[in-house]
């Protein structure tokens, strides 16, 4: 039987994955560049089919609040959004991560600060990967590149959600979330019953079996040492995730001379560049991070000792690069090039920015 493929947007084929996977429940509130990951769940109307609850909330304030909640009680729950109300879900996240609850948040990115433009960018990278909340706490930070991986990684990110108790952002931008390109949805799964739930997550909030007491999901602990405890037992599953959980894609760096490290749309835009400069005779290869928490650091610690020299590629001022920094350790010269404010480079600026700041 022939594969069926699909024309659609990014936002459109992760609402359409989401149907899909079997997800209990998504909250959200419009804003550009994501709306119709919300206006897709409207128009499929899965509570009909599946069972899914899809919801607008008043605020993103409140849906991630919804959220919080449904992931207490064990459901798959998510929700989207775009950079300046990610802003307002950060308490929530934070109270998600003290939890220990899974959830999955899908950030599309749009330039700011302020409320911006509605145009791409890649400027909410300090906000997901250095915890934009209060406290000690991280996200499980995937960022696709393709309109294939935001439905692949909806799944993926479920599974680390659930493997983990744990939120995971999917961290994308404009362009993914609007280009239209081919792509295949993943088979229908049934959602789960109230009885695997009830298997599967233990600790969830189901109401009271006459077995056993009622389980309270809280993140205030008044005792100082009780909050250092759920703090180390944080860290403790965040040094597990960084043990096991790492992803990254390596393109022609095998004979590089130099690397380019840029993930999402601008690795897609410096893959051209790579292959402009090898036209060039400068050998270039890309390394492109899946996984932005955990951060690939030991294989650019590697490539430090082979390489001349790394120029990462972003929509922002210089975010990722303090990154790739820290992991080369001042063995080779590391730069930046990016454009703000929702434009987007195009592979000669690219590749002119990696001879003028390296090669010379």
């Amino acid at each position: 039987m022939s594969e069926e493929i699909y024309l659609m947007k990014g936002n459109e084929a992760i609402a359409h994955a989401a149907i899909r996977i079997g997800v209990d429940g998504y909250f959200g509130y419009p804003i550009t560049p994501q709306s119709e990951i919300m206006e897709t769940l409207m128009a499929e109307a899965p509570w009909n089919t599946t069972g899914m609850v899809v919801l607008q909330a008043e605020s993103e304030t409140a849906s991630i609040n919804m959220v919080y909640g449904g992931a207490s009680c064990g459901k798959a729950v998510m929700t989207s959004s775009s950079s300046p109300g990610v802003s307002l879900m950060q308490e929530g996240m934070s109270y998600i991560a003290a939890a220990s609850l899974p959830c999955v948040i899908v950030n599309v990115m749009r330039g700011g600060p302020g409320l911006g433009t509605i145009q791409p960018s890649q400027a909410d990278y300090f906000q997901t990967v250095k915890g934009g909340g209060h406290g000690d706490y991280k996200v499980v930070t995937l960022a696709p590149a393709s309109v294939q991986e935001m439905v692949d990684h909806l799944d993926l990110g479920f599974q680390l959600a659930f493997k983990y108790l744990t939120p995971v952002m999917i961290l994308t931008d404009g362009v993914i979330g609007q280009m239209m390109e081919k792509v295949k949805l993943p088979e229908f799964r049934q959602r789960r019953t109230e009885a695997e739930i009830r298997e599967q997550c233990p600790w969830a909030t189901l109401g009271k079996p006459a077995d056993r007491k009622p389980n309270i999901i809280t993140t205030l602990f008044l005792d100082s040492s009780t909050m250092e405890a759920v703090n180390h037992r944080l860290q403790e599953k965040y040094e597990k995730i960084e043990e096991s959980e790492v992803l990254y894609e390596e393109v022609d760096c095998e004979d590089a001379d130099y690397l380019i490290v840029a993930f999402g749309s601008a690795a897609r835009i410096s893959q051209k560049a790579m292959q402009l400069a090898r036209e060039e005779g400068i050998k270039v290869g890309l390394i492109r991070p899946v996984t932005l928490w955990p951060f690939p650091s030991k294989i650019l610690q590697d490539y430090a000792s082979k390489v001349k020299g790394m120029l990462t590629v972003e929509l922002n001022a210089g975010q990722m690069v303090e990154d790739v920094r820290l992991a080369v350790n001042g063995k080779i010269p590391v730069e930046h090039f990016g454009r703000q404010g929702g434009i987007v480079p195009t592979p000669k600026e690219v590749k002119d920015a990696l001879k003028d700041k390296l090669v010379k």
